[in-house]
């Protein structure tokens, strides 16, 4: 279920602080950016890209990673259409990225670049 109450929320607040009706057309896209989740930290985002939860422990991300890791490798999807392979490669990367990002944070150190 979508959210809605940043759409509602961001409306009325825009219309009463600008006093105008376009004042709660601002604060009703604010509101929209709310709820899609364009204001959202990246990280819950990188939680998102796994399937999990924000409080997911450590052994959840790396079963979630090698699990999507397993499906959508290169390596596995060689044989495939050139789409399929376009849409696993981006996959595999956002993958990486997320997962680099997480552990990053969850260590507490940077990890090096290859």
């Amino acid at each position: 279920m979508q959210r809605w109450y940043g759409k509602l929320l961001g409306f009325i607040a825009g219309w009463l602080l600008l006093r105008h009706p376009a004042g709660g057309v601002i604060g009703l896209v604010i509101g929209h950016a709310f709820d899609a989740g364009w204001l959202a930290p990246r990280q819950q985002k990188d939680y998102a890209v796994f399937g999990l939860a924000p409080d997911a422990t450590q052994v959840q991300i790396d079963q979630a990673y090698r699990r999507l890791i397993s499906q959508y490798h290169p390596d596995r999807v060689a044989g495939a259409a050139p789409e399929l392979r376009a849409q696993a490669e981006a996959r595999a990367a956002e993958l990486n990225a997320a997962y680099d990002r997480l552990r990053r944070g969850r260590d507490g150190r940077k990890r090096p670049r290859r």
